[in-house]
C-alpha cells in the first residue's frame, strides 16, 4: 500500500513538472538544436541556408582554402580573433579581480550599518543600460575626452593619445561593465569569513601578506572562482562593448558571429562559430566545477 502511494506521489510530481520541462526542452534546447543543425548545412547565396548537408562551415572555423590553387591553410583571421577574445577576457578577469578583491574586503570589513550603502554603490551601474555605460567610457577615453583633456591641461602630453578603438579600450570597457560580477560573489564569501582567524594569525606574528595568502584567500577562494567565471564567460561573448569601443577594428567572437549572420551572409559558419563559443564556455564551466569540487573536498 505504501509502495502504491509513493508511486502515485512520484507520478503527480512528474505531471506537475511536465509543463516546466516542456518549456525548457522547447525554449532552451530547441534553438540550440537549430543552431547545431544550421552548422551542417550549405550557406545560401543571399543569406539563409540551403538544405544540403555540408561540413564546410566547421572546416572554415579553423582553416581556409585558397581561392586560386585550392591549397589549405589555417584561417589566420579566425585564429587571431579567437586569441584576442580569450586574451582580452582573461585580462578583464585579472583586472576585475585585482580591483574587486580589495573592494569586497573593504566592504566586508565596514560596520554592518554601512555595508548596504557600499553594496548599493556597486550595484547601481546595473540599473543603467549597457550601451549607455559603454558610451560613458567612450566619452572618457576619446581624443577629446576627460583623460586626454586633463593630461593636455597638465602639460603631460602635447597631443591626444589614441586610447579609443584599441584593445585597451575594450578591456577597460568590459572591466567597468563586469566589475560588479566579481565583487558580489567575493563579498558573499568575505561576509561569511570568521575574522577571528585573521586576528589569530596576527597574534602568531604573521605578516599581512601571509595572512592574506594563508588565511583569507583560501577561505574566500570559491567566491573568487565564481566571480572569475561570471566575468570571463560574458567577456568572451561580448558584442556591444567591443563593437563600440573597438570601432570594428578589434573584432571579438561575438562580433565575428554577428558579421557572419549579417554582412557575411554565411549562416552555417556563424552557427559553427556560435557552437565553438559555447564549447569554450562549457570548458570554462567544467574547470570551475572541478575546482569548486576540489575546494569542497579539501575543506570537507
Amino acid at each position: 500500500m505504501a509502495e502504491t502511494r509513493e508511486i502515485s506521489a512520484a507520478r503527480r510530481r512528474w505531471m506537475l513538472l511536465a509543463p516546466a520541462l516542456a518549456i525548457l526542452v522547447f525554449a532552451a534546447s530547441g534553438p540550440l538544436l537549430i543552431v547545431i543543425m544550421y552548422s551542417f548545412l550549405t550557406p545560401g547565396d543571399y543569406g539563409g541556408v540551403i538544405w544540403s548537408f555540408s561540413t564546410d562551415a566547421w572546416f572554415n572555423v579553423v582553416a581556409e582554402r585558397d581561392f586560386f590553387d585550392e591549397t589549405l591553410s589555417f584561417s589566420d583571421a579566425h585564429w587571431s580573433i579567437f586569441w584576442r577574445s580569450v586574451k582580452l577576457s582573461l585580462m578583464t578577469t585579472a583586472v576585475a579581480f585585482l580591483v574587486g578583491f580589495p573592494t569586497a574586503y573593504f566592504i566586508a570589513t565596514r560596520p554592518k550599518a554601512t555595508r548596504d550603502i557600499w553594496m548599493l554603490l556597486i550595484i547601481i551601474p546595473f540599473w543603467t543600460n549597457l550601451l549607455i555605460r559603454t558610451f560613458a567610457v567612450m566619452e572618457i577615453i576619446r581624443n577629446e575626452g576627460v583623460v586626454n583633456s586633463v593630461m593636455i591641461g597638465l602639460g603631460i602630453i602635447d597631443e591626444p593619445i589614441q586610447l579609443l578603438f584599441t584593445e585597451f579600450a575594450i578591456t577597460l570597457g568590459m572591466f567597468y561593465v563586469y566589475l560588479p560580477l566579481m565583487v558580489l560573489p567575493i563579498y558573499a564569501s568575505m561576509e561569511r569569513l570568521d575574522f577571528s582567524l585573521v586576528e589569530a594569525a596576527y597574534d602568531l606574528y604573521a605578516s599581512r601578506w601571509r595572512v592574506l595568502k594563508r588565511v583569507i584567500f583560501p577561505l574566500v577562494k570559491p567566491g573568487v572562482i565564481a566571480g572569475s567565471i561570471l566575468v570571463f564567460v560574458p567577456s568572451l561573448g561580448a558584442y556591444v562593448t567591443p563593437r563600440v569601443l573597438g570601432g570594428g577594428k578589434q573584432l571579438m567572437l561575438g562580433n565575428l558571429i554577428e558579421l557572419q549572420f549579417g554582412q557575411g551572409r554565411n549562416w552555417p559558419l556563424g552557427a559553427a562559430l556560435s557552437i565553438t563559443l559555447l564549447a569554450i564556455v562549457m570548458i570554462a564551466l567544467m574547470v570551475y566545477v572541478r575546482s569548486a569540487g576540489r575546494e569542497e573536498v579539501s575543506h570537507g
